[in-house]
């Protein structure tokens, strides 16, 4: 089986050349058949890299430890989810499942494009089969998957395949990573879709907005698979690491956060390009940073170049990472130099009082803080390479620059809807900031009444009041007109509004769920923490909880042993449950060992519990956190997600792009068609 998956990503490699080669080649004799037959080898491609994933998944599930990656990641003790878990699990399974996912993009944009964007969609498929060859060629050259384990005697005698694996590292047993890197991975990997249509549009001049009105969907998906996987590593960060935080700015997870942000800011500045035919030149060089991001994040994770509990260990791989996204970018800035005047801006910037100029604002800060982040992961990098002295930055670094530029975002999260387009009058304005800028001056004197004199989180409440109250007052404002010119019951009224313009609306509810993660992250200022070595019968008391142990008891399982504390938790006198933190040890995977904490969370706030283990006199070491207003994190995420999904709902048709066909090519529309 391991030959046959082989021998499927060598078959899926020479029919990506194929299609490459013979898009091109249509594209320049203008011979549609030519195209159809790239098109052709692309399914086939894509087929042949299912039947390679495919493979391997048989092997993981069979046991078959004679392959790398089902040594290096799974044991026969693992359970099946785990073992299929396992696909990802290690470097070179990783890689395979990225090219999956590519393909599986690929295919999809060809199939639903065969009949459209002609003078396009070749040098589209030339540049996705740039991408797919170059991670396919990584995958089956440097990283194989399917490469043989064979045991060595100490005489030098070949002793077979392993009788066991090393097993899955104990870390990414947890439900949230069974399915966060493939989350992951369609965000990173979605962004080759726009920037695919970005480049050929530059290539054949066609600079209208059709390459953004046929990618805005893909740009949005991807968009939100990003920040999904963001939010399920988070989660896994704060259950399983037992650290007590959810995001501690490590340099993978700095990898992902980086192209979700100028995702926000292309997401937004698209539709200044649509409504007003501005920022043309910008949302190139956006998306063309999007796709590199994700691109650089794969390379953070797999060169060994920082050092991080989520990264892979070194490979030789970092080198041919940085001369693609080098090339990349290369061509990219000469096509947007030479298409200059094609790029012009249909109309100027009016007026700073504007929509126009909040979006560009907001664009300018997403792009600053990507800037940060990137500065502040690849510091150490760079220090060390150009002094030979590795200066570490941590989170005070990135909390002190990005938390302000969080602020400012939040600000023009409320004051964008409130802007006309084009130009505002001073009197427009103070009527529209009248009751939102009510609502926040008495948030504030509210908070300073009660003692509160953080500044940040003073602001970021404050802020997050007007900005919430801005978007209820759009729903109520449109609603109530809507329910009274149609006669309609106020909550139909609201339900019709935002299907009939879902991008507006769905967009108030996306940021509405990312008011309340701020209002999450607001709680990290009242943190509390404390740590005790107890014998049972002992209290440890944190904040206005104590907590006793009761009990400790030891169990085995065929995949580890463990050990589980018991906790009675008291807040006021009061019993609220029993906290069970565990402590494991893994018979495989080298006998590394985790912590399983015990969570009990309410709108309010967290009691955060966790067994670090058994001290040398025998005492249990136990650590606790009272973690305010983290609810809000993972409630706000969920909105957030409900906001995008409605945004992505088809409209009336079900199209996800109008269909829109031109005839560059030689082949006529008839023809064409008769030949499908």
């Amino acid at each position: 089986m391991s030959e046959f998956g082989n021998f499927c990503l060598l078959l899926a490699l020479v029919l990506t050349l194929y299609a490459l080669f013979a898009s091109l080649l249509g594209a320049w004799r203008k011979q549609h058949r030519i195209v159809r037959s790239a098109e052709r080898a692309v399914m086939a491609a894509c087929g042949s890299i299912t039947l390679a994933t495919g493979s391997m998944l048989y092997l993981l599930i069979t046991s078959d430890f004679s392959v790398s990656q089902v040594w290096e990641a799974t044991s026969h003790a693992l359970p099946i989810f785990y073992k299929i878990a396992a696909l990802w699990g290690a470097h070179n399974g990783s890689l395979l499942l990225w090219v999956f996912i590519t393909s599986i993009f690929t295919g999809v944009v060809v199939y639903q494009n065969r009949f459209r964007y002609r003078d396009m969609m070749p040098y589209v498929i030339a540049v996705l089969m740039v991408n797919l060859a170059f991670f396919l060629s990584l995958n089956l050259f440097l990283s194989n998957p399917f490469n043989h384990v064979v045991q060595v005697g100490a005489d030098g005698s070949m002793l077979g395949a392993p009788a066991e694996g090393r097993g899955l590292n104990p870390l990414l047993q947890y439900w949230a990573m069974v399915i966060h890197p493939p989350i992951l991975y369609l965000g990173f990997i979605g962004f080759v879709v726009p920037f695919a249509f970005a480049m050929a549009a530059l290539i054949s001049r066609q600079l209208g907005d059709a390459w953004i009105r046929t990618t805005r969907r893909w740009t949005l998906l991807t968009w939100l698979f990003l920040g999904t996987g963001l939010i399920l590593g988070a989660k896994w960060a704060y259950v399983v690491l037992g650290w007590g935080g959810y995001w501690g700015w490590d340099p993978v997870e700095n990898s992902s956060l980086m192209p979700w942000l100028v995702g926000t800011a292309f997401l937004h500045s698209v539709i200044i390009q649509e409504r007003k035919g501005m920022l043309k030149v910008w949302n190139m060089i956006l998306v063309i940073m999007c796709y590199l991001l994700g691109v650089f994040g794969t390379f953070i994770t797999r060169s060994g170049v920082v050092s991080s509990v989520h990264a892979f260990a070194d490979s030789s791989l970092g080198k041919y990472f940085l001369l693609y996204i080098g090339t990349i970018a290369v061509c990219g800035l000469f096509l947007i130099i030479d298409r200059l005047p094609y790029l012009k801006s249909d109309r100027q910037l009016d007026s700073v009082l504007s929509r126009e100029s909040a979006f560009l604002f907001n664009n300018m800060m997403l792009v600053v803080a990507c800037f940060a982040v990137l500065w502040g992961t690849m510091f150490p990098v760079l220090s060390e390479w150009l002094q030979g002295n590795k200066i570490t930055v941590g989170p005070p670094f990135f909390n002190r620059i990005n938390i302000p530029i969080g602020l400012l975002l939040l600000l023009l999260t409320g004051v964008g809807p409130l802007f006309a387009w084009r130009k505002t009058s001073i009197e427009s304005l103070k009527k529209a900031f009248f009751l939102p800028g009510v609502f926040a001056i008495a948030t504030l004197a509210v908070l300073l009444a009660a003692g509160m004199r953080n500044f940040y989180t003073l602001m970021c409440l404050t802020l997050a009041v007007f900005v919430t109250v801005t978007i209820f007052e759009e729903f109520y404002k449109a609603a109530r007109i809507r329910a009274k010119s149609n006669g309609e019951n106020f909550l139909i009224a609201l339900t019709r509004l935002t299907l009939k313009n879902k991008r507006r609306y769905g967009g108030y509810v996306v940021h509405f769920g990312i008011v309340l993660i701020f209002v999450g992250l607001s709680g990290n200022a009242f943190n509390q923490e404390a740590s005790q070595t107890m014998a049972p019968g002992d209290t440890m008391k944190i904040g206005d909880y104590a907590l006793k142990l009761t009990d400790y008891r030891e169990a085995d399982t065929p995949n580890y042993v463990y050990g589980v504390t018991y906790l009675d938790a008291y807040k006021d006198g009061k019993f609220l449950r029993t906290m069970k933190p565990e402590k494991r040890f893994y018979k495989t995977s080298e006998g590394q060992s985790t912590t399983e904490v015990s969570i009990r969370s309410t709108p309010k706030e967290d009691l955060y519990t966790v067994f670090n283990g058994l001290t040398d006199d025998g005492r249990y070491e136990i650590k606790a956190h009272v973690n305010p207003l983290v609810f809000w994190v993972w409630f706000g995420a969920a909105i957030m997600v409900f906001g995008a999904l409605i945004t992505l709902l088809p409209d009336r048709g079900g199209a996800f792009a109008t269909p829109q066909v031109s005839m560059n090519l030689s082949v006529p529309m008839e023809e064409s068609v008769k030949e499908q």
